[in-house]
């Protein structure tokens, strides 16, 4: 089992009309990841909702929030034990047998153009295996063309943009390779954490954004940027694409400070507790679903 420890701590200046926001900073309760204690501070006297999308299971937390400074820390105990597959035994599922939850991430969404990289994707990949190998190999080479760099993209950066300028961060990274699976009319979908692992040279500890693809009977993690340990990620929500899932959603006039986060696992054998490490097996923290005949 992999336990995290996980902080967040957010920093806010609004204005004198207040603010609303909707954060996607709980994490989320899914069949192998588990949540055994969690804490919720605001520094202002202020009434907070959190919402369980039934089916994403995402938590949404909204609250309207007053003039003056805002500190939101969020704190929780989070468990994982990994459903671990085989990848030479994990296939590619038919669009006709897809589960129909799924098939909403096959198609082309505002940061992820796959019909405008039919060909590209088509060219470097059409010919592989049709399995887990292949999204593999789509992943190796996101991460072999795009050169990861901090303060190259902004919010409007797609994975059309990144295929021209070969740079980006990690929510780019995620985004090209989406595009480029549901080229090939594999599902796939952003995700969002923390970026555990990560190596400090590349900054300050920071939320992360990864790749979930739908094979087999399940989603399987892919870490897109190569930045992080995938057995420490832990799942805040899932989306199309970064729209669905930003971790602050701000309506009004807001200043913000940059995010304090700290990650850190449990190393405990006698409790079943190990550190997260690099592994080939096919990771995955969602349940199996039955295809359709």
């Amino acid at each position: 089992m992999i336990r995290i420890e996980l902080q967040i701590e957010l920093n806010y200046t609004i204005d004198q009309h207040g603010a609303d926001f909707i954060f996607n900073i709980h994490a989320a309760h899914t069949a192998h990841q588990a949540i055994s204690a969690e804490s919720l501070r605001l520094s202002q006297p202020i009434a907070s909702e959190v919402h369980t999308d039934a089916l994403t299971g995402n938590r949404y937390m909204r609250l309207h929030a007053e003039p003056g400074p805002l500190h939101v820390a969020y704190g929780a105990t989070v468990d994982i034990n990994h459903h671990r597959g085989d990848p030479a035994q994990i296939a590619e599922v038919p669009v006709r047998r897809l589960p129909p939850e799924v098939m909403g991430y096959v198609y082309p969404s505002r940061y992820c153009q796959s019909d405008r990289l039919l060909k590209l994707a088509n060219d470097h990949f059409g010919g592989l295996w049709q399995g887990y190998g292949r999204v593999q190999a789509i992943r190796d080479w996101v991460l072999q063309q795009v050169k990861f760099t901090s303060n190259t993209s902004n919010s409007n950066t797609s994975a059309v943009d990144t295929v021209i300028e070969r740079v980006g961060i990690c929510r780019d990274f995620a985004h090209l390779m989406i595009a480029l699976c549901r080229a090939l009319n594999i599902p796939a979908r952003f995700t969002t954490g923390t970026d555990y692992g990560a190596d400090p040279a590349l900054g300050p500890p920071d939320f992360h954004a990864y790749v979930e693809v739908y094979l087999g009977d399940r989603w399987y993690i892919f870490d897109a940027s190569g930045t992080a340990i995938p057995m420490g990620l832990v799942r805040f929500g899932t989306g199309r694409d970064a729209a669905d899932v930003a971790f602050a959603t701000i309506f009004g006039g807001v200043q913000a400070g940059p995010p304090l986060i700290r990650a850190w696992a449990v190393n405990d054998a006698a409790r079943g507790m190990v550190l997260p490490q690099h592994c080939r097996e096919a990771l995955s923290s969602d349940a199996g679903r039955s295809a359709n005949p």
